[in-house]
């Protein structure tokens, strides 16, 4: 099977990458040169403008976009549209805001085209561990592009799925990052109890590293955890700067909308706003462990 990509940063990149040696045709399209000629380098059809993508893919052809949400987003749909023919689908893998994936639906059906909100969660390990993607649109055109997400997804029958109808892949996501926000929080501040007491000189690499086996609280992100406690125990020169993709922002705006209490969800991103006034261990270590699950830069913009 094929599909287009657009966007071939971290995540699209890699992505077009495992298509490449799962056997597909890929073709990629990118503001950057090198970022085309990676991907060509792994197997992947180079195109160097969307024209160029539309017209090398066969219909009824599958345009998966990786880019920012926002104006990126409405830049790039707004020419594909106007680039694809009906019964093409389109695919938003960004984190747009899920009300924005559900106007973008109506857009393109009234055109003919299916639209297609994929959540995307891996980072940069989805090359090598597969992507977890939670779909929101019609079942049609899923199961049409299974293969597709059967290569992308950790194992075929796992880490991915229809969530429901257009926007609930998105609103997953939201969701999905929220959860993350307080998980990520919950180790930050019980790695920072452990290093006030000092008295013990616990070792928190070492600590890290027995809780990933039968313990209650083990997980990837405590797998990674490990790593960077293991590596830089002090964390010295990680900026205790933690952003904020805008979906934990969301998540806690959804909470208050529909009646449902998010205190963890909700403190945890007051954490990271309070980050950028104050250096504290915890939000180094928060700061370090978005840089090792998806590669985001330390520190402000």
């Amino acid at each position: 099977m094929e599909v287009g990509i657009v966007g071939l940063g971290r995540m699209g990149g890699n992505m077009a990458i495992r298509l490449a040696r799962a056997g597909h045709r890929v073709v990629g399209n990118a503001r950057s040169p090198d970022a085309i000629a990676a991907v060509v380098k792994e197997g992947a059809v180079g195109a160097a403008t969307l024209e160029d993508l539309v017209q090398k893919l066969a219909p009824p052809r599958a345009v998966w976009l990786m880019i920012p949400a926002g104006a990126p987003t409405e830049e790039y749909m707004g020419r594909l549209l106007q680039l694809l023919s009906k019964g093409d689908t389109l695919i938003d893998g960004g984190n747009s805001h899920y009300t924005d994936s559900v106007r973008h639906f109506t857009t393109a059906q009234a055109v003919g085209i299916d639209f297609l909100d994929i959540g995307v969660s891996g980072g940069i390990w989805g090359l090598q561990e597969g992507y977890s993607m939670m779909i929101g649109g019609p079942a049609g055109p899923v199961e049409r592009l299974r293969p597709i997400f059967e290569s992308l997804a950790p194992a075929p029958t796992e880490g991915w799925g229809h969530v429901g109808g257009p926007g609930a892949g998105h609103f997953v996501k939201m969701v999905h990052n929220g959860i993350e926000y307080g998980m990520m929080e919950a180790y930050g501040e019980g790695f920072d109890v452990l290093r006030a007491k000092q008295e013990y000189g616990f070792d928190l690499g070492k600590i890290a590293t027995i809780w990933r086996r039968g313990s209650v609280v083990r997980s990837w992100l405590l797998d990674l955890t490990a790593e960077i406690l293991l590596e830089n125990p002090t964390l010295d020169k990680i900026p205790g700067y933690v952003r904020d993709s805008g979906e934990g922002r969301w998540t806690v705006e959804e909470s208050f909308s529909l009646g449902v209490p998010t205190p963890v969800i909700t403190l945890a991103l007051e954490q990271r706003i309070r980050s950028r006034d104050e250096t504290l261990f915890n939000e180094k270590l928060l700061a370090a462990m978005r840089q090792k699950f998806g590669g985001h830069a330390l520190g402000p913009e």
